[in-house]
């Protein structure tokens, strides 16, 4: 079927689908054009007055006509030269009919012309025309070549009953069709197609025909199945080589699941697969018919494809509705893969683990896979891949990985630069599955919109919703870049949930070409933008267009914010929007106040008035920074000049000190103050010009907000120069001075730390810090102090935050001008430029980071959020008291109490509670205390009664559940505090045998004490008791968890196991054996030497061994593990040091030789002989231990994985081993002492991938489970070890020598 014949039934809709493009259609129906044939001699004029102004969709129908008809053109070339005429087909006689005998095959004539030759296959080249004898073409009387062999292969004959009868070709064929190959026209159809239909029939194969294989039929089933990953199908159809088919041959059927959708039919291995072995498109299947018994074959243009069904009605199923798919015009698909109209990228890939090469095509939001180019202009194909599910990746040079749910495709392009332009091309199809042009198309409705905002591109895909501007993919990679506070970047094609009504009502009603009237108002003619622009030019253009406002249109009330508020609020009334974006981003507050207690704010009296766009405009402005002002006039195209800020202040003489007493009012003087040209200046009134003083902006360091009434005026704040002088300001208005310091605070702090401005800082300015990355040189940080939170914006990182109250350590070097801040074990060191505003600094850190009040909330926490005094006292009392008798009960002597009450609240992190130093019932008492005297109490006055409530409850299933409702509404300081309490308490009663403390006895004291009642409520106490006695199902918790405080005690021996060595220590699940070791020398204040080895060791004395622990590992596991036969003990590990020394030597970490091997008898109680014992050769690798009967065996005895060995080292007496140094591995003897020690080093070495011993000793690493981690977020810190003196040291040598620090011995 030629070009021609398929154009007149191709309607004007089927076309305009195919292109994206069926919006126009009603503008083509009212023009009078129907079919595509009348389109033919469009132009764009004609197409302008149709209503299709968009210039891209004007190109885009008129490329497909010319396209169209410059194909047709072609082929009506073709059609003037003489069509090949092929014979009449050779027919055979099927050897499996039953209707009919065999009989041999004969030729109607004995000259009749050979049959029409197929088209010669080259790869990237057209087929070639068929030709036959009787064209006068010389190419005819050539015989046939290899190609036209396995053409004829891949179409075997098709036998029926009926076969041995005459009947046409069509019903019957016995070959493939070897017509002259169609070139697919290029026109598409958007004909609707059946549903999916799932199917099993067979793909032909030769063989013989009692071979067959019928198959299920299911035309109901959907299209949809839960796939595992199958492998990739090989090629289409694989058919073995080798000369076309002869008599007494019939045909193989394998079984294959089909499945039929609108565009194509596709078989798979099985119903399972998600790609097929095969895809034909329907556009080019030609005819449908039934053929022989369950059989009927699909005809395409040049091959035949025959399926078999179960039954008949299956098969006629099949049929009808393959038959309604392809009636009419064949050619319509809406992914023709002949179609020039849908392919965006296509070529040969190579696919690894296949030898060739296949075509890929990809087209719109899919990939497709075929054999060859042949293979694709004739619509027969491997698989499509669904981008919806994929991800691209590059893996190397050439190769990038197409990456589904279901398999990983790995393709290799033919060059570095191809790849690229594949992986784009792929990236876009994953967009575009992934994309929804509904809202794209809405929002292009405004031509102006149409055109990228910055540079003009056509079509763009992304918006900033706060800016009210469409911009294209290259410019929104940069808005990104300003960050979310200036513009928020969102997608018209898939952030669909972001584009409400009103959203996209906004962007029609302004348009990218009223809004640029502001934004880009006053742009040079040189730094324009175009869509060719480099991402350099585009970066800078888009930070000055709308980080800095240089091109804005500056509204008159600029600089005046008071005004600009007013302005605001009574333009939201109304809907001039525009006027509202101008207001906005030229500095009014959308958080301002109103001044009506109905609608507080902007966007509530837009909502009031029913401005819905107003308020749409609003709400994507509440959390954004304004563009930045810099408190001056750009320099090009700038409006007249205007101060950003003035008014009176109230000011004090500069000084060159700290203030450290109270100003009062006769000490201000009054002063006209403007802020302007990044300038601060004062005047001695309004009426002079010549300034009494002035402050540039790259001066000022920092700015300190005065707490109210601190002096004579209320409101103060004090501003810090670089030449060390101190500017005090004082008014007494609050809007004023609020107004005041925001304009200072805008005009010193740079683009990079502004989201330093949006906070209600106490103190904000410029300081140098080092960190652990880089010792040597300084950065430069911009800090703002909020309560007890420090904000860091250090140079090439995002904001940080540190918790003052959480700290581990704080400490201030005035001499070297060092603050030190050490946060879960990482550190900060703040440099002081400048003596005046660093003690400030450290005045104002050191305040924030103690206890604010007498709230939970207030005091200093630990990570847990659990008060430090708290966790203490905790603390000392599980390791020095649980044992002591009447715990909690006894009282302690109320000087030492009051006295450590009062360093707790003074700074509780610097205060370390020492077994000798203090004393238990001191630090109970202290505890007690602390919880009667906290405001609110512990279950806040709100909720108190409630638990008291609670506790009354008779049923317990139901009071447990009441005392999770309430734990859950405590604030987290609160519950973290409780639960820490509780457990500790829990542990205590676990002990009573010894402390006399029972549920009951601490039910008592507490009672009173956390509900600070006088005791008469028994309730109270029932409370406390139901707490401790049903704590870990109302806490949810195991008895071997590790919640905060510990719920897992341990005794553990030093050197020796004995009552007076014996240690009872919490084990939390982060500890390590090294841990554990400097946690039990500490508390015996053992001093580690410098060849000493102290290591915890687990010692069975059951079966008389000991097994050294590795410093890494976990204790709480092992303690799971052992039995009450053992135990931990902490010594010296005297055969460390020569092992060290013979790791050290080694060059090789395997280790072989000869040992003694035996294993203890099943049957308890009897000896071992020392006969028992076998020498065996051993060979130990990084994989596995290895036993050989002898040196010379190939084949091992026993194989042992290395990495699940335990090693024991010990001398068991029953085993009786043959020597004294035993190898406790499957009972392992060596020769000597020092062979054990190279095998146990070697086993060591090997499980630990050689990290045997800490480098820098077990003492370094005692801060490990507290500090686990060396950075701070994205601020690089360095860990303190050691003791104060020591940190202090190592404080003093990092200001004079940072490279110092590296060292060992420092840290």
């Amino acid at each position: 079927m030629s070009q021609s014949e398929v154009e007149p039934c191709l309607t004007v809709w089927d076309w305009l689908c195919v292109l994206r493009l069926e919006q126009y259609s009603e503008a083509f129906r009212s023009a009078g054009l129907a079919t595509l044939r009348q389109c033919r001699n469009l132009t764009p004029d004609q197409l302008e007055r149709m209503g299709i102004t968009l210039p891209g969709h004007q190109r885009r129908i008129l490329a497909s006509l010319n396209k169209t008809h410059s194909n047709r053109k072609e082929e009506e070339r073709d059609g003037e030269r003489e069509k090949p005429v092929p014979k009449e087909r050779t027919r055979f006689r099927s050897s499996a009919s039953v209707d009919c005998e065999p009989s041999p095959l004969v030729l109607t004539t004995s000259d009749a012309p050979l049959p029409p030759v197929p088209p010669r296959s080259i790869p990237n080249c057209p087929p070639q025309r068929f030709t036959s004898p009787l064209s006068p073409s010389p190419s005819a009387q050539t015989p046939a070549s290899p190609k036209l062999d396995r053409h004829a292969d891949k179409a075997p004959p098709v036998h029926s009953r009926s076969q041995c009868s005459t009947s046409t070709s069509t019903s019957t064929p016995t070959h493939t069709p070897t017509h002259a190959p169609l070139h697919p026209p290029n026109l598409l159809s958007a004909q609707t197609r059946p549903q999916a239909l799932d199917i099993q029939p067979p793909v032909h194969h030769l063989g013989s025909d009692g071979g067959g294989i019928t198959a299920s039929v299911s035309p109901t089933a959907s299209h949809n199945n839960d796939i595992n990953a199958p492998p990739l199908p090989p090629k289409a159809g694989a058919v073995p080589k080798g000369p076309p088919p002869i008599p007494h041959r019939a045909l193989y059927y394998q079984r294959r699941w089909v499945k039929l959708d609108v565009d194509y039919l596709r078989y798979f291995d099985n119903d399972k697969e998600v790609y097929s072995k095969g895809i034909i498109s329907t556009a080019f299947v030609t005819n449908v018919t039934s053929v022989g018994e369950l059989k009927f074959e699909v005809v395409t243009n040049n091959r035949t494809f025959i399926f078999r069904a179960e039954s008949e009605v299956d098969r006629k199923n099949w049929v009808t509705v393959l038959q309604d798919c392809t009636r009419g015009c064949h050619l319509r698909s809406t992914t023709n893969p002949g179609s020039t109209l849908s392919r965006d990228f296509q070529g040969y890939l190579e696919l690894r683990g296949l030898r060739s090469k296949l075509y890929t095509v990809v087209a719109s939001d899919k990939v497709f896979l075929y054999k060859n180019i042949e293979d694709y202009r004739l619509g027969v194909g491997i698989t499509s891949i669904e981008m919806n599910v994929g991800n691209v990746k590059d893996t190397d040079r050439r190769g990038f990985d197409l990456t589904t749910p279901y398999r990983i495709f790995s393709f290799i392009a033919e060059s570095e630069q191809l790849r690229e332009q594949w992986v784009d091309a792929m990236r876009d199809a994953i967009d575009e599955a992934l994309s929804n042009s509904e809202v794209a198309q809405q929002i292009w409705a405004e031509p102006s919109n149409s055109l990228c905002a910055d540079c003009e591109a056509p079509q763009p895909e992304w918006a900033a919703i706060n800016l009210c501007v469409v911009v294209c993919k290259r410019c929104a990679g940069e808005h990104r870049g300003l960050g979310p506070s200036i513009s928020k970047v969102r997608s018209l094609k898939m952030d669909r949930k972001v584009w409400t009504e009103e959203l996209i009502q906004v962007f029609l009603l302004l348009g990218n070409k009223r809004v640029n009237s502001f934004w880009a108002a006053n742009v040079p003619p040189s730094e324009a933008l175009t869509p060719l622009s480099c991402s350099e030019e585009r970066r800078r253009f888009i930070t000055n267009k709308y980080r800095q406002g240089k091109y804005r249109k500056y509204h008159p009330l600029y600089g005046n914010q008071r005004e600009l508020n007013h302005a605001l609020c009574i333009n939201v009334q109304c809907s001039d929007v525009l006027e509202t974006l101008s207001l906005v981003f030229c500095g009014a507050n959308v958080n301002c106040s109103t001044g009506m207690a109905s609608w507080p704010t902007a966007l509530s009296l837009a909502n009031a008035h029913s401005q819905l766009l107003q308020a749409e405009l609003i709400s994507h402005n509440l959390n954004t920074g304004t563009v930045r002002l810099d408190m001056h006039r750009p320099r090009h195209y700038s409006a007249p000049p205007c101060v950003s800020h003035n008014g009176f202040l109230f000011k004090t003489a500069s000084m060159a000190r700290a203030i450290t007493e109270r100003k009062a009012k006769e000490e201000f003087s009054r002063r006209w103050c403007t802020v302007n040209d990044g300038t601060f200046s004062y005047y001695e009134s309004d009426k002079n010009s010549n300034p009494n003083g002035a402050l540039k902006a790259s001066e000022i360091v920092c700015l300190a907000v005065d707490a109210p009434e601190r002096h004579g005026y209320e409101h103060t704040f004090e501003l810090y120069s670089e030449s060390e002088r101190l500017y005090l300001f004082g008014t007494d208005d609050p809007d004023s001075h609020k107004e005041w310091v925001k304009s200072i605070a805008k005009s010193f702090i740079p683009a990079s730390a502004e989201p330093l401005l949006q906070l209600a800082f106490e103190r904000i300015g410029r300081l140098k810090c080092k960190d652990g990355l880089n010792l040597q040189t300084s950065k430069v940080g911009w800090f703002a102090l909020v309560g007890s939170t420090l904000h860091a914006h250090l140079e090439d990182s995002q904001e940080e935050e540190i918790h003052l109250r959480k700290l581990n350590e704080l400490s201030i070097q005035q001499d070297n001008e060092v603050l030190v801040l050490v946060e879960r074990g990482r550190t900060l060191y703040i440099e002081g430029e400048r003596k005046l505003d660093f003690s400030g600094w450290c005045g104002a850190i050191q305040a924030a980071a103690g206890s604010g009040g007498d709230t939970l909330s207030q005091q200093q926490l630990t990570e847990t959020d659990i008060p430090v005094i708290v966790h203490s006292c905790i603390g000392y009392i599980t390791q020095c008291g649980l044992a002591s008798e009447g715990i909690y009960r006894k009282s302690g002597v109320n000087s030492r109490v009051k006295a450590l009450c009062d360093r707790f609240r003074q700074d509780a992190r610097s205060l370390h509670l020492r077994e000798g130093e203090h004393q238990v019932d001191d630090v109970t008492t202290m505890l007690k205390r602390f919880f009667r005297e906290l405001d609110e109490g512990l279950f806040t006055s709100e909720d108190a009664s409630s638990w008291l409530s609670a506790a009354a409850i008779q049923d317990i299933s139901k009071k447990i559940s009441q005392f999770q409702l309430l734990l859950n509404r405590l604030p987290c300081v609160n519950k973290a505090t409780l639960q820490a309490l509780i457990n500790h308490l829990y542990c205590v009663q676990r002990f009573s045998e010894l402390n006399q403390m029972n549920l009951h006895n601490l039910a008592i004291v507490f009672g009173p004490t956390l509900f600070q009642s006088d005791g008469k409520d028994v309730n109270a106490s029932r409370a406390i008791e139901d707490l401790i006695q049903h704590y870990t199902f109302i806490f949810e918790v195991r008895l071997t968890s590790t919640e905060p405080g510990g719920h897992f005690i341990c005794t553990v021996y030093l050197e020796e196991k004995k009552d007076t060595a014996e240690q009872h220590v919490k084990i939390p699940g982060s500890m390590t054996a090294a841990e554990l070791t400097c946690e039990i020398l500490d508390r015996r204040n053992i001093q580690v030497k410098g060849k000493e080895y102290w290591n915890c060791w687990e010692v069975s004395d059951k079966e008389e061994m000991e097994r050294p622990l590795h410093y890494q590992e976990r204790v709480l596991p092992i303690l799971h593990s052992i039995g009450t036969d053992s135990h931990l003990l902490i010594k010296k590990h005297l055969a460390m040091e020569a092992m060290m020394v013979y790791l050290a030597s080694k060059v090789d970490a395997s280790k072989h030789g000869m040992m003694k091997f035996g294993e203890e008898r099943s049957i308890l109680g009897l000896g071992r002989s020392s006969g028992i014992f076998h020498d065996r050769y051993f060979i130990l690798n990084s994989d596995s231990l290895r036993m050989y009967k002898e040196v010379r065996s190939n084949c091992p005895e026993r194989d042992w994985p290395v990495k699940n060995l335990k090693v024991y080292m010990g001398i068991k007496k029953k085993v009786r081993p043959p020597t004294c140094h035993l190898f406790i591995c499957r009972y392992l003897c060596c020769d000597s002492q020092s062979e054990m020690r190279e095998w146990y080093a070697t086993f060591l070495s090997i499980q630990y991938d050689g990290n045997v011993w800490p480098q820098d000793g077990v003492q370094q690493t005692r801060v490990s489970r507290v500090l686990p981690d060396t950075r701070h977020g994205k601020v690089s810190l360095i860990p303190l070890r050691g003791s104060e003196n020591e940190m202090r040291n190592s404080v003093a040598a990092f200001s004079q020598d940072p490279l110092a620090v590296s060292e060992p011995t420092n840290h």
